[in-house]
């Protein structure tokens, strides 16, 4: 007879107590293979339980492998390893607990913009009318590129608004540019050695080196990479922002993207991928087309982002392949599935189709240019003569030199002290700057305008501290 434990007074179900019991007992090779046990009446009655607990906890052991029946013969215990314990230690490292996001009083960051903005109704009737009319595509696995309706759609909008020629099949919608280049990756260009901006996104550097690529570091001057020090690495494939570089914010102008058009053409397996990640805002003159429209070889890939335009976690970005790729795509990247899901990707087509995404754009255009220049006058009222601004005449950032002796380390120390959320250019560079002036980036997005004149007061503390 089977001496199990039955605590009614547990908030764990009988048959469920009964269950773990002989699990642990099976595991452990104390009830060796082929035993046979009670029958459920047997052991409901030695239990005083009913029958319907015992049954209970018999099928689930079933289900789970742990027993087996024989035609009126009964319950038994199947053949399994006792698995035995290593001592290993099941408590989780105390340095890789995860804490709740830091709450900042004020924020200067750059990755993120201000929620309470975003038109949720309009939003949200986009998303009723995909869910009332789309159900079909909805009940489907779609297509590994995207839906055909969106891509049609960003075919025709980055037409007009970039100068971006591609027909939809060329577009690959995805959940992050990150994805998107690994996806790149793994289906172009293995092992091909990249050249990325110096300063530029570091995660881009990480992301590379981990999927195995050689990296060179080329530096950037106000008219964006410098060509000339590209030519002296092997880089076949480099990456840029040239409508705002990130993070100086400059803009590449013409004769230096035909100079890094003229790098590519010079070989048949070289690439440029351009990230026009906030191209939609800029504060002064017309939009500047995209590198991509300068391209007549089909050489140009093309990467771009809804997350400043519209929200960071709606997880939405697409990518424009040359056409001498769509072979090879097809042949290796459509075996990978899509990664942004279709309800997603269905409310956007509407969201763009009905015009409320160019209304949300103008809106907040208007609104980003009178807060940054709000926000930069504050600081020059400030700080005076010393700080300097450069890259403000576009996106949603800018940087701010400092003439000061101060160790960036310990301006960054104290703003973490007093709830501002700061970065400065350090994250977005491969090797130290050594002696140079300490400089922030200044992101605006977060900020309220009723929040500047106090979050400028706490950055002057920060940066020149009494």
């Amino acid at each position: 007879m089977l001496h199990i434990p039955i605590d009614r007074e547990h908030p764990l179900p009988i048959y469920k107590q009964i269950y773990e019991w002989i699990k642990n007992e099976v595991l452990q090779g104390t009830l060796a293979a082929k035993t046979k046990l009670p029958s459920k009446r047997t052991l409901a009655t030695s239990l005083n339980i009913s029958q319907n607990s015992v049954l209970s906890a018999y099928n689930q052991l079933i289900a789970e492998g742990y027993l087996y029946t024989k035609e009126r013969s009964g319950y038994f215990v199947e053949a399994i390893h006792p698995i035995q314990s290593l001592n290993v230690e099941k408590k989780l490292n105390p340095n890789l607990l995860e804490t709740r996001p830091k709450s900042y009083r004020y924020s200067f960051s750059h990755m993120g913009v201000d929620a309470s903005l975003f038109p949720f109704q309009s939003w949200h009737h986009s998303a009723q009318k995909a869910i009332n009319e789309d159900q079909t595509l909805l009940s489907e696995i779609n297509h590994p590129q995207g839906i055909y309706k969106l891509r049609e759609i960003v075919a025709n909008k980055i037409r007009h608004t970039r100068g971006v020629i591609c027909e939809p099949e060329q577009i690959v919608i995805g959940a992050s540019m990150q994805w998107l280049l690994q996806l790149f990756l793994l289906v172009v260009a293995e092992n091909e050695p990249f050249a990325i901006e110096e300063p530029g996104y570091h995660r881009l550097s990480s992301l590379l080196k981990t999927m195995g690529n050689t990296v060179y570091h080329v530096p950037v001057d106000e008219r964006g990479i410098e060509v000339e020090k590209l030519r002296k690495t092997t880089a076949n494939i480099v990456i840029v922002t040239p409508s705002h570089q990130m993070p100086t914010g400059s803009i590449m102008p013409v004769s230096r993207r035909t100079e890094l058009l003229h790098w590519c053409y010079e070989k048949k397996n070289r690439y440029i991928i351009e990230d026009d990640y906030d191209s939609e805002f800029k504060y002064e003159g017309d939009i500047i087309p995209s590198l991509q429209s300068l391209d007549v070889n089909e050489k140009v890939i093309y990467i771009d982002s809804f997350s400043k335009s519209l929200l960071p976690d709606l997880r939405m970005s697409y990518m424009v392949l040359p056409l001498g790729l769509i072979d090879v795509f097809k042949e290796k990247g459509l075996h990978f599935m899509q990664t942004t899901s279709v309800l997603t990707q269905l409310t956007l087509a509407r969201f763009l189709e009905s015009g409320d995404y160019d209304k949300h754009i103008k809106r907040m255009s208007k609104y980003y240019k009178e807060l940054r220049a709000k926000l930069i006058t504050a600081i020059q009222e400030r700080f005076g003569s010393r700080i300097q601004v450069e890259g403000e005449k576009a996106g949603l950032h800018f940087l701010l030199h400092l003439d000061t002796e101060e160790p960036i380390e310990a301006i960054m120390e104290r703003a973490e002290k007093m709830e501002l959320e700061l970065y400065s250019i350090q994250r977005f560079m491969h090797e130290a700057s050594g002696s140079a002036p300490p400089t922030l980036i200044i992101g605006f997005a977060k900020l309220k305008p009723e929040e500047i004149d106090g979050a400028v007061g706490a950055l002057f503390r920060c940066c020149f501290p009494e």
